[in-house]
Formats: structure tokens, sequence, C-alpha cells
């Protein structure tokens, strides 16, 4: 084994004149930064051949753990060390920021407005290539280039056709069944598409769980066509949570069309005391009624008021 393999094994040991440089390093870290800043002496590492890093506690606010490193050395049979590097390094408990995220993971639902652009990813999972009639674009396509060519030497209105299909051919069947498009949905595009739909207005809300029945059963459902009508439809009344909006069969809420239907109201019974009739009293007692007979002096008391 050469001399060269067993010293690059053996740990390397600090030189001595750069591990005693501290203040060398201190004056070059508060230099970079601030006075105050730079905390008290943490290590100092053995980087190469009398070359060493001295690590400084940082104390700038908003880097927790985070530590100047001064790298300081010296040549070869000299005894003047002199600085080499100066820089703040995080540690192992330093306050990192996240990783960067590219700006189209990013994105979230809501958050374009008027005026922004989306570009489409060629490669987009959500989408397949549709029928158009041909291999190339339609000339008045946004992809092709004759179209923005012509955008480009003049301020034309860009329509979507340029031709009307003949009735009763294949394009004009494409057109009716919305396949004349250079891309079209794929099944992922649609199962991704009919998750998060049914996430907001789907059976498991608590909207539907509450609800008396099922969007199925609603008058207030308007159809849709495509694979999707089987499973969703848009909501036309305007006292629901979701007017306007599409839904699935299976969602319902309190607005339901059949939950609308009054019962009809119960008829009340006759009354036990009939208030409008009035009673007969007799002013002068029955002479027939009682065992007691009745003198002349009784009835005329009676007639005066008097018992």
């Amino acid at each position: 084994m050469s001399a060269a393999t067993t010293r690059s094994r053996t740990p390397r040991t600090p030189d001595r004149l750069c591990v005693e440089a501290v203040e060398l390093a201190r004056a070059a870290a508060e230099e970079a930064a601030f006075p105050g800043v730079v905390g008290a002496h943490v290590s100092a590492v053995a980087e190469g051949d009398r070359v060493v890093t001295h690590f400084f506690e940082s104390k700038e606010p908003g880097y927790r753990g985070w530590r100047w490193a001064v790298t300081v050395t010296r040549a070869s049979r000299a005894k003047n060390v002199t600085l080499d590097e100066t820089v703040l390094l995080p540690g192992d408990d330093a306050l990192l920021a996240p990783e960067w995220v590219p700006w189209s993971e990013r994105l979230r639902p809501g958050d374009m407005g008027p005026g922004d652009l989306l570009p489409t990813d060629a490669e987009d999972l959500r989408l397949e290539p549709g029928w158009s009639g041909e291999d190339a674009p339609p000339p008045n396509s946004v992809v092709s280039t004759e179209m923005a060519e012509l955008v480009e030497a003049e301020d034309a209105d860009v329509t979507d056709r340029a031709v009307v299909p003949v009735r009763g051919s294949i394009t004009s069947v494409a057109e009716e069944l919305g396949m004349r498009r250079a891309r079209v949905l794929s099944r992922y595009g649609l199962h991704t598409a009919a998750d998060r739909w049914d996430e907001g207005f789907g059976a498991k809300t608590p909207m539907a769980q509450a609800a008396p029945a099922s969007c199925l059963s609603c008058g207030f459902l308007v159809a849709i066509g495509g694979s999707l009508g089987q499973a969703f439809g848009v909501c036309a009344n305007e006292f629901s949570p979701a007017d306007g909006r599409l839904v699935s069969l299976s969602y319902g809420c309190g607005g339901h069309s059949e939950a609308a239907v009054m019962p009809a109201p119960m008829r009340p019974a006759p009354p036990v005391l009939d208030s409008m009739a009035s009673d007969e009293f007799t002013l002068r007692p029955d002479t027939d009624a009682g065992s007691a007979a009745v003198s002349d002096s009784d009835l005329q008391a009676a007639d005066l008021g008097h018992s």
C-alpha cells in the first residue's frame, strides 16, 4: 500500500496555525455581515492540507440554525494565514425555504384571472388527439403556422371554423359530436374531472347526506350529453347551493322538486262549545220543576230582584 493511499484514508489533522486564526475568521465574517450578528465560534474543520473552515453562530433574524463559514489557508512553509472564503451556510436544524416548485405545479383552480394565459403542455395526460378530418391542423386553427402568420400580418378575427361541413358527411357527424378538434379529453382527463366534481357536489357531501332524495329524481336537473351525462347533470334550482353547477346524480339538497310538495291542510274539528248561539235563562222559577211549593210573596220578590 502506497503512502498516498494511506494518507488519503487517514483523517486530516487540522493545521495548527489555521486553527488558531479564529479572530481573523471572525473579522472576515463580521465584515461580510454586520457587527454583533456573528455569534460564538462553533468548530473548526479541516478541508485539506493547511485549509481550515471556522464556523460561527448566526444571530441574523430569520436565519435560525445558520452558520457563518470562513475558510482560511496558508502556503507551504509560510506562517501567514490568509483568508480564502466567507459564506453563510445552513446547519442541521436551519430554517430553510421550501423546495422550489414549478409554476405549472403550483397553479390551483381559481388562480387564473382576466387576461391570464395558461398554455397546455403538448404531453398533457388529460388530453388526447381528436379527429379533425386530416392529419394537419385546420387552416384556421390557432396551432397552425398559417393562422399565426395571418394574425401577425393583420388584425383579423379568428373563427373556429372557416368552412361549413357538408351535411351528412363524416366531417359533419364529427362536428355534431364535438370531435372535430385537434385534441379531446382522454379517459384520464374524464376521470380526474369526474372525481373533482364529485368531491364538491357528490354523494359524500354533508348536503347530500341530509337531502330527502337525490338529484336523479329532481325536476330541476338539466341533463347533459356525452359519457359524463350518465353520472352528472346541471342544477337549475335558484335556491339550491349548486345552482348552475355540475352535480352528481347522487347529490341532493333540501331544494328537491318533490320535497317541496306540501301536504294537504287538515280540516279542523267542529267546536265543542258554540259561542255564536244564545242560551235561555228563566227569570222566574218553574213551579212544576221543584218539590217545594212557591208562594205568591216569593214570586213578587223574584220580580223585584230580591230572593
